[in-house]
């Protein structure tokens, strides 16, 4: 459940980007912290593992409007992807809002993407939250690879691995260059936003 401020009428609402280890979290996170930095006032912080880096910052989102009179504010985090930081992981998902899952294109990471997001779903029921009902987004990133001769996943293969059953909205994605990269931010913030406000009602 979000941290409701009374005195500063603001709600604050916790994103967090989850996925396997080199899938493109970080990128998502740093591409948008570039990009969106006229309204972003916090630094971007890493906190780094041995090999891998849990970023985190918070912004003001424009144009998202209020719930019930309230500023939203909006906090974003990754996990680290590596299978050995599993209590870290843990840990960033207290308190989440809404999820999005950033999911690597290339074909020999197909095993890594499925354990991830079946990972994602039982660090989620420690917490008593269901991955079929919390705000979720599946971003398909690394989807320039192909035209560099790597072997990628088609989008069906994607859907069919990760969201047969979830039935979510998903982007393909660059994080690197920023393609879908706010296209993804949008739409999980439009659904944490409608949760959030049902919640409160």
């Amino acid at each position: 459940m979000a941290f409701v401020n009374l005195k500063k009428k603001e709600v604050q609402a916790k994103i967090v980007y989850y996925g396997p280890g080199r899938g493109g979290k970080t990128s998502n996170l740093e591409y948008i912290h570039k990009t969106l930095q006229s309204r972003i006032q916090a630094e971007l912080v890493a906190i780094k593992t041995h090999g891998d880096r849990t970023l985190f910052f918070d912004f003001l989102p424009f144009d998202v409007g209020k719930i019930k009179n309230y500023n939203v504010r909006i906090q974003l985090y990754t996990v680290p992807g590596q299978v050995k930081y599993n209590a870290t992981r843990k840990l960033v998902l207290r308190g989440v809002d809404g999820l999005v899952f950033v999911a690597d294109s290339m074909a020999l990471r197909r095993e890594k993407n499925i354990l991830s997001l079946k990972n994602a779903q039982e660090n989620l029921a420690v917490y008593k939250k269901s991955i079929f009902k919390i705000p979720l987004v599946l971003q398909y990133n690394k989807r320039d690879l192909a035209n560099q001769g790597i072997p990628t996943m088609s989008i069906q293969q994607l859907e069919k691995d990760l969201n047969s059953r979830l039935k979510v909205p998903f982007f393909e994605a660059t994080a690197l260059s920023g393609t879908n990269v706010i296209a993804t931010l949008k739409k999980i913030i439009a659904l944490t936003m409608t949760s959030l406000s049902n919640e409160l009602k």
